[in-house]
């Protein structure tokens, strides 16, 4: 498999656009996130310059393999005037509270973009491994933003990978959020398989339990305080099984950092070990793998986070303390503008790992699961 010995070196996809650029002063997304996993990663010696690679900006011609152009037009002149339109606002829902318009509002969103279609190339070539934390916008549609998303670098991804001759693709996604933009895409489409894992009642309100998308989707919406006893029965009875049975050729994985407990933007209570595990365990089951980032509004825990999956894909140790130039990273991150609810817990600043959250299982998760497993024709789970 990919992480074993011999397999090529996983490739890490980053940029600089990420670290002064926000959406504004009071937008969930003003805070670094990118930026932090890849100096974490720096100082901890997990990022050497041969395991690198500069995103690329997507090129407006290369987004019309799934976004309309007349919107990736308008989206380059939202960027050059600072400013759009009513008529733009009402057609593409750019310069909304949750889609401002801001000083790289193409350029941001292009890199991205850019990134998880170089991963993709990439993989397009041969067997490995290829992290883009800055990907998994899942939200964006063709012809408008949504969700904080202004394109939809999964699709893209996904596209890209047929454009290099792979077929079935499967695209596993545990954000918070369920990922309706790439369920529009893939509608139907009997050559990818999407299972998302993602709180219930919540935005964007879509990814019911019968919600198949003609039959692409698998769907397990979870209830509030979801732990990490749930999340592995979740790993272990439904994601490996489900992702296994369809046999991909390639495995996007959308690793939102938003189900931890500290995040602002979901009522989950996973510790980030959780994450970690899927990351580990999905690695088995094709030897072409592309992990993406997605949501994660704690700037302390996406950092965290997002560089133990870059440990996780190398086979690093992570350590019980982090060393000086690492805890530096973190105690320099601020929360601007936030009226924090409590002052951040000392581990925050001081280790990678979360302290275990286990809890129990309770019925309305395992029968969801048994629910899933039956329409798939998968044998009980032991």
């Amino acid at each position: 498999m990919s992480l074993a010995t011999g397999a090529p070196a996983p490739v890490f996809i980053g940029a600089e656009i990420y670290r002064n650029s926000t959406y504004g002063g009071w937008h969930p997304l003003r805070i670094p996130r990118v930026s932090t996993a890849m100096d974490l990663s720096k100082a901890l010696g997990w990022l050497p310059r041969a395991q690198f690679r500069v995103s690329p900006r997507a090129k407006p011609a290369a987004l019309h393999l799934w976004h309309d152009p007349a919107y990736v037009d308008a989206l380059v002149a939202a960027e050059a005037a600072g400013e759009v339109s009513a008529e733009i606002r009402q057609r593409h829902n750019l310069g909304t509270p949750s889609n401002p318009v801001f000083p790289e509002v193409y350029r941001r969103p292009a890199t991205a973009a850019g990134g998880s279609m170089l991963a993709a190339s990439i993989l397009g070539t041969g067997p490995g491994v290829v992290y883009h934390p800055a990907g998994g916008t899942h939200h964006g549609l063709p012809d408008r933003a949504n969700g904080f998303c202004y394109l939809n670098d999964p699709v893209l991804a996904i596209l890209s990978l047929r454009q290099a001759g792979l077929r079935r693709i499967a695209y596993v996604d545990i954000d918070a959020h369920h990922c309706d933009g790439v369920a529009v895409a893939f509608r139907g489409d009997p050559e990818v398989l999407m299972l998302s894992v993602h709180e219930e009642k919540r935005w964007p309100f879509t990814g019911g339990l019968d919600e198949t998308e003609e039959g692409a989707a698998v769907n397990l919406p979870v209830p509030r305080e979801l732990n990490d006893t749930e999340m592995a029965a979740i790993r272990e009875d439904l994601i490996l099984p489900v992702v296994a049975a369809f046999g991909p050729e390639a495995i996007v994985l959308q690793c939102g950092a938003d189900a931890v407990e500290e995040d602002p933007l979901s009522r989950l209570a996973l510790s980030n070990n959780a994450h970690w595990a899927v990351v580990r365990a999905l690695a088995d089951l094709s030897d072409r793998y592309l992990v993406l980032g997605g949501g994660g509004y704690n700037p302390w825990t996406v950092g965290r986070l997002w560089a133990g999956v870059w440990a996780t894909l190398n086979g690093h140790e992570i350590p019980d303390d982090l060393p000086a130039e690492a805890e530096a990273v973190q105690r320099n991150l601020s929360w601007a503008g936030t009226k924090m609810r409590r002052v951040p817990e000392e581990a925050l600043f001081t280790t990678l790992r979360d302290a275990p959250r286990p809890g129990p299982l309770r019925p309305e998760i395992t029968e969801r699961i048994a629910y899933l497993r039956a329409r798939r024709l998968l044998p009980r789970a032991v």
